[in-house]
């Protein structure tokens, strides 16, 4: 891919969004954060799963939140330019986190 189409596909989300996203992950963190100390605390192991499904639960959700951004925004305007690639990139990331 040449310089000038990297350039125009470079990633630039609404500072709206990127807040939502952090502080989502923030979240999550501090969930995990707590899962950790549930195990260090000896906690039920049944009690330690059910946080692990609630933080890949919130995990899974964010993605959600990232490919819906990325197509709105990114996929759109690489499909509008014939950046086959970028779109061949993400179609490989999603692969990924399915």
């Amino acid at each position: 891919m040449n310089e000038e189409l990297k350039k125009m596909h470079a990633h630039h989300h609404s500072p709206e969004h990127k807040k939502r996203v952090i502080n989502r992950l923030a979240r999550i963190i501090g969930h995990l954060n707590k899962v950790k100390d549930m195990v260090e605390r000896d906690e039920d192991c049944a009690d330690v799963l059910i946080q692990l499904s609630a933080v890949s639960a919130a995990i899974r959700s964010l993605g959600k939140v990232i490919i819906s951004e990325h197509i709105s925004h990114c996929i759109i305007h690489a499909a509008e330019d014939g950046d086959k690639k970028a779109i061949d990139d993400f179609k490989s990331a999603i692969d990924r986190f399915l």
